[in-house]
């Protein structure tokens, strides 16, 4: 009997293993995409600044450092009694502010230095107590009578120091292009946070230059951005038509926005009273220029740059009708962060693929 010949189908055998091999790329991308978005909506939600904080205080209270139990917002007496100066840390138009103790804690007392400001002080205070959420410095105590505010206190200080900051060895593992996104993302989010606020759309009016914004904000020692000076945050209120102006004095230069300039040329003479007022979009045009500080030049910067063009160019349109919102840049950086994210975590992947 002749035997049959008994036919190995080898052929079979590599498409086989390229489907193996695709199936158990395809699980790993979808396990790396949960991972991404355990980590994202950690950031989110824990990390990023989102409005409410089941750890803040009720209103009138604080607390600090590890302390569980919240105390009531210190008086007069108690400043007076328990706040002891340490050194003048800064002095501006307004204020001068003080590293000071109270119970073994640091602390910063602010006093008015000129009288005639007071109602800038006031209404510095008045947002500060009305504000507080994890966008805005810690509000300890305050004494109008007096004018003094009592805040926490942030070692690293206000941005203006941020890039001396992460070339400290300490810090220089912060020194990213994903830790600075991030807190381009905390910037953002703050003005968002000021023009959907409790109060009504407010407009981040101490903002004339770049310097004069990074004062306005501290960072904190995990690496966080908080709003510190809020003496000039006016209200606009469309309804009632009530726009603002930073300021009685002319604005000049690129960093402000083209609509708080003064529209009638050289050859006429700047009048407050002739100057058109304007809205928050003025906040707006000035992300890119924030964002490009943020940014810095490390390795990836230039890459999230490209990403952000559209936006960032968006942002700098002359009609401020044109610009986004706040909300709509977050929404942006926040979905430039995924995808960065996720391509740094699998190069190749969409290659692959």
């Amino acid at each position: 009997m002749e035997k049959k010949p008994y036919f190995v189908r080898r052929e079979f055998l590599p498409r086989e293993v390229s489907f193996i091999s695709l199936a158990l790329l395809l699980a790993a991308v979808l396990l790396l995409n949960a991972l991404l978005y355990l980590y994202l909506n950690k950031f989110y939600n824990s990390l990023g600044r989102v409005e409410t904080d089941p750890g803040l205080c009720p209103f009138g209270h604080f607390r600090l450092g590890a302390v569980k139990n919240c105390s009531p917002w210190l008086s007069c007496e108690a400043i007076n009694r328990e706040v002891r100066k340490l050194k003048c840390v800064g002095e501006g138009a307004v204020k001068k502010v003080f590293l000071s103790e109270w119970k073994e804690k640091k602390v910063v007392l602010s006093q008015l230095t000129n009288s005639e400001l007071k109602e800038d002080f006031l209404h510095g205070l008045k947002m500060l107590k009305a504000l507080q959420s994890k966008h805005v410095v810690r509000l300890l105590g305050y004494c109008e009578q007096q004018f003094t505010i009592l805040t926490e206190y942030h070692p690293l200080g206000s941005l203006r120091g941020l890039n001396e900051t992460l070339h400290i060895p300490k810090y220089k593992g912060m020194n990213t292009w994903h830790r600075r996104l991030m807190l381009a993302i905390d910037y953002v989010s703050i003005i968002r946070f000021l023009h959907s606020s409790p109060l009504g759309t407010l407009v981040m009016c101490d903002s004339n230059d770049l310097d004069k914004v990074l004062s306005q904000y501290l960072l904190t020692s995990d690496f966080h951005v908080l709003v510190n000076d809020l003496d000039a945050l006016p209200l606009v209120n469309r309804s009632a038509g009530r726009l603002v102006k930073c300021g009685h004095r002319e604005l000049q230069g690129e960093f402000v926005a083209p609509e708080q300039r003064w529209p009638y040329g050289e050859d006429v003479p700047f009048e407050d009273d002739l100057m058109p007022p304007y809205d928050e979009k003025t906040d707006i045009w000035k992300i890119p220029d924030v964002s490009n500080f943020f940014l810095g030049h490390v390795e990836g910067s230039d890459i999230v740059r490209l990403h952000l063009f559209d936006i960032h160019a968006a942002c700098k349109k002359k009609d401020p009708a044109e610009r986004p919102s706040a909300q709509e840049v977050l929404d942006t950086y926040r979905k430039v962060l995924t995808l960065l994210i996720r391509e740094a975590a699998m190069p190749g992947a969409r290659e692959m693929l």
